[in-house]
């Protein structure tokens, strides 16, 4: 049970990941040694499964999904999803740029430990011509203005089908694409207030994105394994100045609830800095170098363990 333990551990970091926009579960994968396996098993749910589920029983389909490293990985996603929603909210209110400066240390580093794997490709064009793209695009993501839309369930299903793919790229976030479109604050509401409707279809959007984009990614990885590391370095990288730790609130709006949210950012130093929540413009600068100091670390310590567990 200790290897599902873990696994199951993997999957509330990435859920806890996922809820803070800027921030990518994939990236949580890709440091913690599962994005491969996640993307293969993924890419494994096709209708050819159905076939296998006939001719050689429930066991065999089962295996051929890699199913049991899928479900203890989805409930831990979806345990920390709904249970650390109202916590990760709440410290993106009072203390973000602690919050911002431990994933700021994550993504830094796994920037770093993931590029480690390039230095054998180093002098291939197309591997500088990916990482230059990933960049571009993921730092381009990030300087966009968030919208707000109407949240008709269709609307609700295009973006679970949206953001679900940029979850699983490192560096690219996909609470973020949700904030871009207007659905963010509707997804975190609904997770909170067990919004079962409306969780349902945002699911089945997730499901049917997630499945559909596997597919590329696993084949990118197959035959073009070099570029498509590059390209996630890029988005790691293009992806940092959203989690400089010092974001001022520029300007908001009304929640649901009739409640003044923060809706736009802009970075700053640390001596411009100011929370209007807290009514303090204290930059805790301190605390931000030790918990990115912790993140950077953290990541070094997983890829540790990861190697030391492929070479046992």
């Amino acid at each position: 049970m200790l290897p599902h333990l873990f696994l199951f551990l993997k999957g509330i970091a990435m859920g806890a990941a996922d809820v803070v926009p800027g921030v990518s579960g994939g990236t949580i994968a890709f440091i913690s040694g599962i994005y491969e396996r996640l993307i293969n098993a993924l890419k494994s749910i096709r209708p050819s499964v159905v076939g296998v589920l006939f001719k050689e029983g429930i066991g065999a389909a089962w295996r051929a999904i890699d199913g049991t490293f899928l479900l203890v990985l989805m409930l831990g996603i979806m345990t920390s999803v709904l249970t650390l929603s109202k916590v990760i909210g709440a410290l993106l209110l009072l203390y973000p740029q602690l919050l911002w400066s431990f994933f700021a240390g994550l993504v830094f580093a796994s920037t770093w430990v993931v590029g480690q794997e390039l230095r054998g490709s180093i002098q291939k064009v197309s591997v500088w011509l990916s990482f230059l793209v990933g960049t571009a695009i993921a730092f381009a993501i990030t300087q966009f203005s968030p919208s707000q839309v109407e949240p008709t369930y269709l609307m609700v299903f295009v973006a679970g089908s949206v953001a679900i793919c940029a979850m699983i790229l490192p560096g690219i976030s996909g609470s973020f694409i949700l904030l871009l479109m207007g659905m963010y604050a509707h997804v975190l509401e609904a997770a909170r207030s067990l919004d079962i409707v409306f969780l349902g279809i945002f699911m089945g959007g997730c499901l049917i994105g997630l499945l559909s984009f596997s597919h590329v990614l696993s084949w990118l990885f197959r035959n073009y394994r070099a570029a498509a590391l590059a390209l996630l370095v890029g988005f790691m990288l293009g992806s940092m100045p959203k989690v400089w730790p010092w974001q001022n609130v520029v300007e908001v709006r009304l929640s649901s609830k009739g409640e003044v949210v923060p809706f736009l950012y802009e970075n700053v130093l640390p001596a411009s800095y100011f929370n209007p929540y807290t009514k303090s413009a204290d930059a805790l600068l301190i605390g931000c170098i030790g918990l990115f100091i912790v993140g950077f670390t953290a990541v070094f310590l997983l890829e540790r363990l990861g190697k030391e567990k492929k070479e046992s």
